[in-house]
């Protein structure tokens, strides 16, 4: 199991929401003891000189081996949090992703492999079990309560 650690730095990522039956996309977390400790929906750091859209599609297209499309605008979060002791620091650009049509269709689970071989394990999840007592937290902070500021806004 690799252990990971934040960057001693801040980082600009971009995450996308992907929703199937109202069911958000993320990739589980784990703690060093390999608990599952939260989710993340997929994404990552935006490289030097490539603009947010860019960056959120060519990490798709690396972990998942798709082409997305960004179906809205973004929102913007500052995430500070402690992971086994060590600080991290983010912008997190955030916007909603659809798949090519019948992309992972019936499946409940996509592994893929980071960069640094990690293997990772996406899955939906239905928000009402995220950031719960003895549930799962979803990350970055913050992302459940922006969620759910959108989906008054459109009502």
């Amino acid at each position: 199991m690799t252990t990971w650690r934040p960057h001693p730095r801040i980082r600009v990522v971009a995450i996308g929401l992907h929703w199937r039956d109202g069911r958000l996309l993320a990739a589980e977390v784990r703690d060093d003891a390999g608990r599952l400790k939260g989710v993340r929906p997929l994404g990552g750091e935006i490289e030097f000189g490539e603009n947010w859209q860019a960056a959120l599609m060519r990490e798709f297209n690396e972990e998942l081996g798709i082409g997305v499309s960004i179906t809205s605008e973004p929102s913007m979060l500052e995430n500070i949090f402690m992971h086994e002791g060590s600080t991290g620091h983010e912008v997190v650009f955030v916007a909603e992703v659809a798949f090519p049509e019948d992309a992972f269709a019936g499946q409940e689970r996509i592994d893929f492999r980071e960069d640094d071989g990690e293997q990772i394990v996406a899955r939906w999840f239905d928000l009402a079990d995220l950031d719960i007592e003895g549930g799962p937290s979803l990350y970055p902070t913050g992302l459940k309560d922006l969620l759910r500021g959108r989906k008054s806004r459109s009502n």
